[in-house]
């Protein structure tokens, strides 16, 4: 009988406890399936040139970046600059992938903003995104010489996040053979 009694007040403790776990988290460090696994495969159109392909093989036997942008994304606007200011020190490329957009505007978007960008995938409906397990723009992936993505990273880059999380990574990445 005092277990009946006891047991709404264990499930309520339980339901705390996750719940205040839960409070704790992050919610822009999105777990993602891909880290630690080579990077999904795609064949895109250039933004600028359209007959000329992107791949994620170009870029093997380099550490790079894949920026996921748009420009209906307010938030891929907050981290462009801190992009452009990343591509002026040629630690790593960057490669954008241009999400769910609209090529002019994009073209427009960079030629007023500053490309900091060493090639653009003009992924217009969305597909090669969902491979990449996007939830939304802008999120930036890490990928390995060997094609191996080694970090996510949702939401805008800032230089907290670049100095913090990204570019010792890459550094990291960088060094090794």
């Amino acid at each position: 009988m005092k277990i009946r009694f006891l047991l709404p007040l264990i499930i309520f403790v339980l339901i705390a406890v996750f719940l205040g776990a839960g409070l704790k988290l992050d919610p822009r460090e999105v777990p993602s399936p891909l880290i630690g696994k080579a990077a999904p495969a795609f064949s895109l159109p250039s933004l600028y040139a359209p007959e000329k392909m992107v791949q994620p093989g170009d870029f093997k036997g380099q550490v790079w970046l894949l920026n996921v942008w748009a420009t209906w994304c307010a938030s891929c606007k907050i981290e462009h600059e801190s992009l452009v200011r990343l591509s002026r020190q040629e630690r790593v490329p960057i490669v954008g992938l241009n999400y769910k957009d609209e090529s002019e505007k994009a073209k427009q978007w960079l030629k007023n903003l500053g490309n900091p960008y060493l090639i653009n995938a003009f992924d217009e409906d969305g597909r090669v995104a969902i491979d990449w397990g996007v939830y939304g723009a802008p999120e930036t992936y890490v990928i390995d010489k060997l094609g191996i993505v080694r970090l996510k990273h949702t939401g805008p880059v800032n230089s907290e996040i670049l100095n913090s999380k990204i570019i010792p990574l890459v550094t990291s990445l960088q060094a090794q053979s």
